[in-house]
């Protein structure tokens, strides 16, 4: 995953997925809190059942993914909650300190005996510095992996419950190392192009989860996963209940990878339709001062993005999760066509959304007859029984 996002990266294909900016002070209040970390959120204490990893996202305070399985397991569950790049949920613990440090020590480089980098750049010809990669993240991922086999032994751990997987790998080959269950719960859209779940002709995959809780009965197939992982359909509870519509209503959903594209769409769309009123909703990674739009394009930054969608009549966007879950509030759908569009080929496709390859196009955007298929009615309580 690092490889391909430094890839497009250096390409000019896609932005920075999730830029993250800090000054000294930040940088200096992190090492602080992670040094009082060490006293507070020492998650070796206490004695647990059951390990819960959240997704660092958390609008308004609430992380969404894994609210409703952390009220089923109680007590009973370790909650390991990173404060690296966000804040980490009330009486969550964490090991920041070690996984700053043990990514801090390592050589500048590496041999590539293999001659990956030198492959990579014949077939893109994009240079990537692969030792200089594998030299900061081999040693770190073996490291946490050792420290992490010794936290899921002290506390006799059963089942871990992951967001995120393929970016906490250390903690699912631990786990695996010691036999124990992996259930990774879904938080994005998956398709044939996504690094993380994507294996054509499902070979086995080292370090996988056992197990992936998906929103809707779309994401078990739209992908080759790798060999051995079952699904599971558990729902969506956090998506808001229905309200009235705003006719004219159309939002933009933006992303760091193609943010700036998107925003000339979204005053090509302006100026075509000078009856809607454009929103340019920045992702929670961007930064409001990133972007300058032309008049008719207002920028969106406050609120929740899904009670947002809810009031929506249309949306617009590129590969982002949200073009889903805006489908299962009732907007009617369009994709831009810039890179990563064809992950909503296959909504495409059935007629679930448009590509609007003509700006006066928005307003034949179709809604989706069968949103239930992306996110079902939750069924968590039949998987977790209640503590």
């Amino acid at each position: 995953m690092r490889v391909f996002h430094e890839l497009t990266r250096r390409s000019g294909i896609h932005g920075i997925p999730h830029p993250v900016r800090r000054s000294a002070r930040d940088k200096l209040g992190l090492v602080g809190r992670h040094v009082a970390g060490l006293a507070t959120r020492n998650p070796f204490l206490g004695r647990y059942s059951s390990l819960v990893v959240p997704h660092p996202r958390k609008p308004d305070g609430v992380e969404i993914y894994t609210a409703e399985l952390r009220s089923l397991l109680g007590p009973s569950a370790l909650i390991l909650d990173s404060g690296i790049n966000g804040v980490p949920l009330p009486g969550s613990r964490n090991l920041d300190f070690f996984t700053s440090a043990f990514g801090a020590v390592h050589p500048r480089s590496v041999d590539d005996p293999l001659g990956i980098a030198a492959a990579l750049q014949e077939l893109t010809g994009v240079s990537v510095p692969i030792g200089a990669l594998l030299a900061r993240e081999v040693p770190k991922h073996l490291r946490l992996r050792a420290l992490y086999r010794k936290l899921l032994r002290r506390h006799g751990i059963k089942t871990v419950y992951v967001v995120v997987a393929y970016f906490h790998q250390h903690i699912v080959g631990a786990a695996r190392d010691l036999g124990i269950r992996v259930v990774e719960l879904q938080h994005g859209a998956i398709s044939p192009f996504h690094l993380g779940y994507s294996y054509p002709g499902r070979p086995m995959v080292a370090d996988q989860p056992d197990e992936l809780w998906t929103f809707g009965s779309y994401w078990s197939s739209v992908a080759d996963l790798p060999a051995g992982m079952q699904t599971s359909v558990v729902g969506a509870p956090y998506l808001p209940a229905p309200v009235p519509k705003d006719p004219s209503l159309a939002v933009f959903l933006s992303q760091g990878t193609t943010g700036a594209d998107l925003l000339h769409v979204a005053e090509s769309v302006a100026r075509a339709n000078p009856a809607l009123r454009v929103l340019f909703r920045l992702h929670p990674s961007e930064h409001a001062a990133d972007y300058t739009p032309a008049p008719g394009v207002e920028l969106s930054t406050s609120g929740n993005t899904l009670d947002l969608l809810a009031r929506a009549t249309y949306q617009v966007g590129v590969s982002t999760t949200a073009l889903f879950e805006g489908m299962a509030l009732g907007c009617r759908t369009a994709v831009a066509p810039l890179p990563g569009h064809e992950y909503l080929a296959t909504p495409i496709t059935q007629g679930h959304a448009i590509l609007l390859d003509d700006p006066t196009h928005l307003p034949q955007a179709p809604l989706c007859p069968t949103p239930t298929i992306y996110y079902a009615p939750t069924a968590l309580t039949h998987l977790i029984p209640p503590p």
